[in-house]
């Protein structure tokens, strides 16, 4: 009896410990909320490396840093010369499609596709903060999404390419071939091989077999890929083989991650995962990271396909993606402490911020196409971020004067303090919720009948022009104006105010599936930005913003 009481607590303690201990940390999804997609995660020591696409947006290729796969500190964008390349005349989503990373003998290396200029590329580095090198391009492998594999001394590089003899039997038939890689001159060696021909099981029409990555493991070569295209139908497959030449065995289960038969009108649903990496965790299990994307109704989403994050089990020597519930999960509990990065920024779950513009821009915002520092200025005006009025509108294919933050929220909202006075029709300055060049929603300042005027305007996919939506009369000489524009998944409402805080309405729920991406199409997401425009006119006319607030507010994150 003795004995029965000292074991009962001691068993219990020990399982209050191991409690503990599975409860360290939730790994909250998405990881990288917002237009974060195609993710490739490596890791190094005990250091993680995540890399996104980012089409035509300047500087390109995020490099995101983390110590537990929960907290990511943007630390470097791998694309951020103009020398390196920039995309201009592109349409937004063109550019840079699907990077991927990887670490060999002190060297990092990321393989992407510039899709209308060259091809899939290489660029290196010894430190994953940069600087990056000018692209190599390895014009034998001809498609999209590569990725490296090292095998010892062996380097080889993998991609999405045409079917064979470039004959396709279906829409959407493509192969995963490989090449071995020279790391010395960066150029193949040998003969091409295809390693998967349209999918796992070709009789059944498989289509975008695309973003593969080879894994070693015990015995067997495992090729995991994406298939079915990066929608609804999306999902990840993996096959096996006991030579990295092939031929590859698919797993009689596949595919090992996909929501494609989920019911779309389950509540808060995560739908189109896909385009998937393995890495070890600090714990020493797999997990993955993939894209994903949150729909407020059917397939309409604004925020664009962002990154995720499961566990994965090793089953009868096959890797499965969330093995132990039906759908992805908006938060994992993890078994390794928290380590959080000095100035990090938010990034993920429910936040305010606000960027005072001091002396420069932090990495979250970005510029159509390439970078010139001519038309925006920190020193013209002291704690102000000064931008000049260019004759470039955002309709076009060039740089104009606009920097934006992605929408990372289906329910947020963006905000500015702006010191402009028009002096034509033609002149104005504002806050813009853009999607691509012809859908978009665009609140500013302006004059009309030589009067002062707020103005919203809507993004014409029609004429390729925008049209007037609504516009109120301001005070005269009023300098001073607040934007807001706030969305609410599938709607968006805008303000304007004459001092901080004092909103007036101008416009209340217009459509927000209009920027969703099943309307303007394409493989990116909403962003809030700064824009002015003397539209197709030379002007010196300048506009001045104080600050900008981001807020987001989702209720699917955990307080």
């Amino acid at each position: 009896m003795q004995k029965k009481n000292i074991l009962i607590p001691c068993v219990m303690a020990l399982l209050m410990l191991f409690s503990n201990a599975r409860a360290q940390l939730t790994l909250q999804n998405p990881i990288l909320p917002g237009f974060y997609p195609d993710p490739a995660i490596c890791k190094v020591g005990v250091d993680y490396y995540m890399v996104t696409s980012t089409f035509v947006y300047f500087p390109g290729i995020p490099i995101f840093h983390s110590k537990d796969l929960k907290n990511w500190k943007q630390i470097a964008s791998a694309i951020n010369r103009p020398s390196q390349m920039d995309f201009m005349g592109e349409q937004v989503s063109r550019g840079l499609f699907a990077p991927a990373i990887n670490y060999h003998k002190g060297v990092f290396y990321i393989t992407c596709t510039d899709i209308d200029h060259g091809g899939n590329f290489i660029i290196t580095a010894s430190n994953p903060a940069g600087p990056w090198s000018d692209p190599v391009y390895i014009k034998a492998a001809r498609g999209i999404d590569p990725s490296l594999f090292f095998d010892d001394e062996r380097a080889f590089i993998l991609y999405n390419s045409d079917p064979p003899e470039n004959k396709p039997l279906y829409g959407g038939h493509r192969t995963v071939r490989m090449y071995e890689l020279d790391l010395t001159t960066l150029k193949v060696i040998g003969k091409e091989q295809i390693l998967v021909n349209g999918g796992v099981d070709i009789s059944k029409k498989p289509v975008w077999i695309e973003a593969p990555h080879i894994y070693k493991r015990k015995n067997y070569y495992y090729l995991m890929a994406a298939e079915g295209g990066t929608s609804v139908n999306h999902s990840e497959v993996v096959f096996r083989s006991k030579d990295v030449w092939g031929p590859y065995i698919p797993y009689d289960k596949n595919p090992i991650l996909t929501h494609r038969h989920l019911d779309p009108k389950r509540s808060n649903p995560i739908s189109s995962v896909g385009h998937a990496d393995l890495v070890e965790g600090p714990d020493g299990n797999t997990y993955a990271v993939f894209l994903g994307v949150r729909p407020y109704q059917g397939d309409f989403y604004n925020t664009g396909r962002e990154t995720f994050i499961a566990p994965v089990r090793w089953i009868d020597d096959w890797p499965v993606i969330n093995p132990d519930h039906k759908e992805v999960q908006y938060a994992y509990q993890a078994n390794w402490k928290a380590q959080k990065q000095k100035d990090q920024l938010p990034i993920t779950g429910n936040f305010a911020s606000r960027v005072l513009f001091k002396d420069s821009l932090n990495n979250q915002f970005l510029f159509l196409r390439t970078h010139n520092p001519t038309w925006y200025s920190f020193k013209e005006n002291k704690n102000a971020l000064t931008v000049k009025l260019l004759p470039e509108t955002i309709l076009e294919k060039g740089n104009p004067a606009f920097i934006g933050r992605r929408q990372q929220h289906l329910l947020s909202s963006a905000s500015v303090a702006m010191d402009f006075s028009a002096r034509k029709g033609n002149e104005k300055a504002g806050l813009i919720i853009f999607q691509n060049e012809t859908h978009f929603y665009y609140l500013c300042k302006s004059v009309a009948d030589q009067k002062e005027v707020v103005q919203l305007f809507k993004g014409n996919s029609g004429t390729h022009k925008m049209d007037l939506i609504k516009q109120a009369q301001l005070p005269v000489a009023q300098k001073n104006l607040y934007l807001r524009i706030s969305a609410e998944k599938d709607t968006y409402s805008f303000w304007y105010g004459l001092k901080e805080n004092e909103w007036q309405l101008l416009e209340n729920k217009l459509d927000g599936k209009y920027l969703s991406t099943a309307v303007a199409g394409g493989f990116v997401g909403a962003l809030y930005g700064i824009y002015a425009t003397a539209e197709g006119a030379e002007s010196e006319n300048k506009a001045i913003y104080k600050w900008f607030d981001y807020k987001g507010n989702d209720p699917t994150y955990q307080k």
